[in-house]
């Protein structure tokens, strides 16, 4: 990788908001500097004219003046960048600058070389230099140039910083107005779920925005259908299934019991069990939600939990959150039944709770102690016939679709399912619904 795009920021808007924050501050940069060059040649300029126009008639003057006259006169012979002294020059040095020696020689020519000047440089920071002639009447007389640009107002330098400021908030809006419909986009996409239609995304904005935005809405159409095909296809052959394997099951029964029509039964159970959740899972898919109702979670849990004290399991209800919700009962119950299914398979004993996160959303945890999940399958046996070990049989979890059914359905509900493993072994499988009442 080169080093330039490290450098840059890693998103789209910032990238170009810094490109363009720099190329206008590097044209309003270089348009100041043109200005300031355009400034100091005007401003040199001006000088050099005025010294050629008012040099002669200043030393006029004060060679027409009574000495004792002359002193008045220095305040109205002054002028910004040069003055006159009634002195001789201090010691100095040659000058240094091509600028100092063109005015000096203007000031010669100027005085039509009547007078011998005699300049010296006496100070470099600032630049100044003293020219020094004689009066007929033997008054030395010292002309201190110091060359200076024209004075800044007090005010450019806002005006400047307002420019800027103002160039950087139309960058930035500029690059808003240009990325926003960018982050639309992929908010869609991250929203795209094939098991359900969604919401479609707005076509407007820019013309190719809106050309993006069209064929994401048909992609994900076309994705819907076809995953609905596919559940459509499973459903019905899990449904055409069950004729056959129910009339294997009744002729297994009609033999003879032997230790191989025991192992015939238990396969004929398994196949018919995996059918079974098959059929549910073809059918989460398109779950009919029923009507909603607001649900005191609590109460719900224990007659969940009710249910399968009555058939002699092992499940308890811990003591959590106070919680009520509006929700679909029916979808809400088979979700926290599939999550003790999958407790009493793996740990044979299952506790529920209701408690509110940090975010005040509300989780149904089902935890269990049995082996647990690796970390990094945590995501992957939510998937449909994803199972950590390749065994099948009954007794070591069934057919691996009984997460994968939860999952859809909490989806169904706008919710999340998120699995992870408890300090001291076992699992916590956690449905996050919405804000509580």
């Amino acid at each position: 990788m080169s080093p330039v795009p490290r450098l840059l920021p890693r998103t789209l808007g910032a990238r170009v908001l810094l490109i363009l924050a720099a190329g206008l501050l590097l044209a309003h940069g270089l348009s100041f500097a043109l200005l300031f060059y355009e400034r100091a040649v005007a401003t040199r300029s001006m000088m050099l004219t005025n010294l050629e126009q008012d040099i002669p008639l200043s030393v006029a003057l004060l060679e027409r003046l009574r000495p004792e006259e002359r002193m008045q006169w220095l305040s109205q012979l002054e002028r910004r960048t040069y003055r006159y002294l009634l002195r001789p020059a201090r010691p100095g040095t040659l000058l240094p600058s091509d600028r100092s020696r063109q005015v000096t020689a203007l000031i010669d020519d100027s005085l039509r070389h009547r007078y011998a000047l005699r300049p010296r440089a006496v100070s470099t920071s600032p630049e100044r230099y003293e020219v020094e002639l004689t009066l007929a009447d033997g008054q030395p007389v010292t002309i201190e140039v110091t060359p200076s640009l024209l004075p800044i107002a007090r005010w450019l330098p806002w005006v400047l910083t307002a420019q800027i400021a103002l160039l950087l908030a139309c960058a930035w809006l500029a690059v808003r107005l240009a990325t926003r419909p960018l982050v639309r986009l992929a908010e869609a996409a991250e929203r795209l779920d094939p098991a359900q239609a969604g919401e479609p995304l707005p076509q407007d904005g820019p013309v190719e925005v809106a050309k993006a935005a069209r064929a994401l809405n048909a992609l994900q159409q076309r994705v819907s259908a076809h995953v609905a095909e596919r559940m459509q296809i499973l459903a019905a052959i899990s449904h055409d299934l069950q004729t056959p394997i129910t009339r294997m099951r009744l002729r297994l029964e009609a033999m003879d019991e032997s230790p191989a029509q025991a192992r015939l039964l238990d396969d004929v159970g398994h196949i018919s069990q995996l059918v079974r959740e098959g059929v549910n899972y073809a059918r989460s898919a398109n779950v009919a939600m029923g009507p909603s109702a607001r649900l005191d979670l609590q109460a719900f849990l224990d007659s969940v939990v009710g249910d399968y004290q009555d058939m002699g399991k092992s499940v308890q209800r811990v003591e959590g959150n106070t919680a009520s919700l509006l929700t679909h009962p029916q979808v809400l119950r088979r979700i926290v039944q599939n999550l003790i299914d999958n407790a009493l398979a793996y740990a044979g004993s299952a506790e529920t709770m209701v408690r509110v996160d940090a975010e005040g959303r509300v989780c149904i945890d089902v935890l269990d102690r049995g082996p647990g999940i690796p970390d990094d399958q945590l995501e992957a046996v939510l998937q449909p016939f994803r199972r950590l070990e390749s065994s099948r049989s009954r007794s070591s979890g069934g057919t691996g679709l009984g997460l994968a059914i939860a999952q859809q359905l909490t989806q169904a509900l706008d919710g999340r399912l998120r699995l992870s493993n408890r300090e001291g072994g076992g699992l916590r499988a956690t449905v996050v619904l919405g804000a509580r009442a």
